[in-house]
């Protein structure tokens, strides 16, 4: 149950930054975004996502795995569209 409650936390917070991604993607205009939070931002889900793979916690490996994904994709799309 306990994991149970892990995945779907993760699936929450995880497609929460979809919709940015969409917008992003579509728009071509990041002009909006925080360059510096999401940089922070990237840098903590990359800790949560070691400390996940160090624990072997599932839960956590895979909702910053698939976050640190859309969230690297936003920065890419904030340098490249500015």
């Amino acid at each position: 149950m306990i994991e149970l409650v892990g995945l779907i936390a993760g699936l929450c917070t995880t497609i929460a930054f979809l919709p940015q991604a969409l917008k992003c993607w579509r728009s071509r205009s990041t002009g909006d975004i925080s360059l510096t939070m999401f940089l922070i931002f990237a840098a903590g889900v990359c800790l949560w996502l070691a400390y996940g793979l160090a624990i072997g916690d599932l839960p956590l490996v895979l909702a910053n795995g698939v976050t640190l994904f859309l969230v690297l994709s936003i920065l890419w799309m904030k340098v490249r569209y500015g």
